[in-house]
């Protein structure tokens, strides 16, 4: 594969909760060393697909291809409510987690010193506040170098400021080469990190592409008015998926 290839690809991806339908023939690309944003109405299926796309779901149709190199680890998840052992400060856990793929303290420290957490090292997780223990596990899903890291609303519930870090994290590991996909509902940090943008409604892919093209293509000089052409009346509503045809 060559570096223009995506990364990751999805190609006609449906996933059915039983009767129930939450994806309908989506597709989708990562892209190496960009952030792609996942951004759509509540219950539009972002968290089905970015588990998918984690390989933490099996779809019911489609498919999803890997065009990477062959590391110990593929792809780092974030969930959107990180929890981990209490117990054990927060160098200890990242240890824990470098073991598993055949690092050590110095990945751990290396991986806190990247998110900015190395002040917090030795403190026990249960002590972490929320914007540090997404901090945390951002850096648990780096932990073994994957070349995609995938984040499910990793500014969810926090301050404006910590909420601010965290997306430049995630355009830093991008900077670093890293295929990053997230999730989110803030279109002003979308707009600041992402470089291409995946709309989601009733479960289908209603736009893609990049944040710039997608703009031009409607005049618009903000997201804001693109992805309210594309959710249309689902902006202030909850997506309820009904029983597939």
């Amino acid at each position: 594969m060559t570096d223009t290839t995506p990364i990751l690809e999805a190609t006609g991806i449906d996933h059915d909760y039983g009767a129930v339908s939450v994806l309908r023939d989506v597709s989708a690309t990562v892209e190496r060393g960009r952030v792609t944003a996942l951004i759509g109405p509540n219950g539009s299926g972002k968290t089905t697909l970015i588990r998918v796309l984690a390989g933490l779901h099996e779809p019911t149709a489609g498919d999803v291809a890997y065009n990477g190199p062959d590391t110990a680890r593929r792809i780092g998840y974030l969930p959107q409510h990180p929890a981990f052992r209490p117990g054990f400060t927060a160098l200890e856990t990242l240890r824990f987690y470098a073991s598993l793929v055949g690092g050590d303290e110095t990945d751990a420290m290396a991986q806190l010193e990247r998110i900015g957490l190395e002040d917090a090292a030795d403190r026990n997780v249960e002590a972490l506040s929320g914007g540090m223990t997404r901090l945390l596990g951002i850096a648990q899903a780096t932990i073994g170098d994957p070349p995609i890291v995938i984040l499910d609303e990793p500014g969810s519930g926090l301050d404006p400021g910590m909420r601010l870090h965290v997306f430049d994290v995630a355009s830093t590991l991008a900077d670093d080469g890293i295929a990053v996909l997230l999730s989110s509902h803030d279109l002003e940090l979308v707009e600041r990190v992402a470089d291409d943008v995946l709309i989601l409604a009733d479960g289908r892919t209603v736009e893609q592409g990049s944040t710039a093209n997608l703009r031009e293509r409607l005049g618009a000089a903000s997201l804001r008015p693109v992805y309210d052409e594309a959710v249309g009346g689902e902006r202030d509503t909850v997506a309820v998926l009904g029983e597939r045809a």
